[in-house]
């Protein structure tokens, strides 16, 4: 009762964030406009040499000025869930029958629990935003194309930095927004295929 009077007041996170749907790993936003998600590696710059600097920084403009339309740079800064790693890891040890294996899965846990005790374990994620908007209605196929084409050039460029880059699936980006608005849930409750369409329904996102 008391989640169904909160969506009353505040509205759904979807219809606040305004998301149609996502569609072949595309967001598609009201207005006919559509998002594509790329995660990427990164580069520690700090510790490139001053001529490996300057050779980034010039690689980075020519690829900037490649670009057909505008990209956004998004840096997603999450906690680890230890916890959840442990277990999953202890599940995976538990048909080891051999006691020397045994022991070291025993310690590597112990270790890893003294290592993060009291501190917080911070993981961070590289994405790249590619818009594709419109005036006017357009065919989904058409949008896909656009967005799949300007994807390959940036993929492309960033491979010359020394950088790996894919694009979100469906299920990915539904993750990602998930992760961003429920985030205590998303510990609990990791979002997956058998669950997606339930997810949605509940009106997670």
């Amino acid at each position: 009762m008391l989640n169904t009077k909160k969506r009353e007041k505040f509205g759904s996170a979807r219809s606040q964030v305004g998301i149609k749907e996502v569609r072949d790993g595309i967001l598609v936003l009201p207005f006919n406009r559509y998002r594509a998600i790329l995660s990427t590696s990164s580069v520690n710059f700090e510790l490139q040499s001053e001529e490996e600097q300057d050779v980034i920084v010039d690689t980075f403009q020519t690829f900037l000025n490649s670009l057909n339309s505008p990209i956004q740079i998004l840096i997603r800064v999450r906690e680890l869930d230890i916890d959840r790693y442990l277990e999953d890891f202890e599940q995976k040890c538990a048909g080891e029958k051999e006691k020397i294996y045994i022991n070291q899965s025993k310690s590597y846990c112990e270790f890893i629990k003294k290592l993060v005790a009291g501190n917080k374990i911070l993981s961070r994620r590289f994405y790249l935003v590619i818009p594709y908007d419109s005036k006017t209605p357009v065919e989904f196929e058409v949008v896909k194309e656009q967005l799949n084409l300007e994807q390959e050039i940036i993929i492309k460029g960033l491979e010359k930095f020394g950088m790996n880059a894919k694009p979100l699936n469906t299920l990915e980006v539904l993750d990602l927004f998930y992760s961003f608005y429920r985030p205590d849930q998303a510990k609990t409750q990791p979002l997956m295929k058998q669950i997606m369409r339930q997810t949605n329904e509940q009106d997670y996102l």
